[in-house]
């Protein structure tokens, strides 16, 4: 007889929240994944993120491990790609930093001399474009802000496990994901300056007839949570 192990749902959070934590837990039952609680109650095993990858280093010996950073809008997350790890080792050797890059990973925490942290040990990773961080950056905030009013409300056992070990601000975190939504925003309106001026220079030129159509993704009533 087969059995088939359910595959955890990869969630998406921003660095700020991830990295913050500092409390695993388990289920009942001796096979049960070791999940990490945020501070906002959420409780995840594995991650899907997207971000530029600003570091990645060999670490080990005959380049067997690569460190990796990747940040997004609020900070970084840190991992640990090895052999072990056969689609994301070979994917990472050809990606160079300052890509965007897509990581659907398995989260750790690991406890050190001072601190504990978490680190990311993924499964996958693949260059990205902006259009996919950009959704990215609005569903997570998206994500974030309905865990923010949870915990508010105080429902739910991981919630109230949350606010109990962590002592959570959430203005810390709605200000994590403003800034977030707000840095989106600017580079939207950096890109629109740069095409009206292209636009111009080319309609000047007189003879390329240019027409955008783009569809624009509109951060009003998140930015207003």
């Amino acid at each position: 007889m087969t059995v088939f192990m359910k595959r955890e749902v990869a969630r998406r959070v921003f660095a700020k929240e991830l990295m913050d934590s500092t409390y695993a837990m388990r289920d009942e039952g001796e096979k049960s994944p070791v999940y990490i609680l945020t501070p906002l109650g959420l409780k995840c095993n594995r991650v899907f993120i997207i971000g530029a990858l600003t570091e990645k280093t060999d670490v080990g010996e005959d380049s067997s491990i690569y460190r990796i950073r990747i940040t997004d809008q609020t900070g970084s997350f840190v991992g640990y790609i090895g052999r072990f790890q056969p689609e994301a080792y070979d994917a990472i050797a050809e990606i160079d930093v300052l890509n965007l890059v897509a990581v659907t990973a398995k989260v750790r925490l690991f406890e050190g001399e001072t601190r504990k942290f978490v680190s990311l040990r993924p499964e996958s990773i693949s260059i990205a474009d902006a259009e996919s961080r950009d959704y990215w950056v609005v569903e997570t905030a998206k994500a974030t802000i309905q865990r923010i009013r949870e915990m508010e409300r105080g429902e739910g056992e991981n919630v109230k496990l949350a606010r109990e070990i962590y002592g959570t601000d959430v203005e810390e975190y709605r200000k994590a994901v403003k800034e977030a939504l707000l840095r989106l925003k600017e580079e939207y309106t950096v890109e629109e300056e740069e095409e009206i001026v292209e636009e111009e220079e080319i309609e000047e030129e007189g003879d390329i007839d240019f027409d955008i159509e783009e569809e624009e993704i509109d951060l009003t009533e998140l930015l207003e949570d």
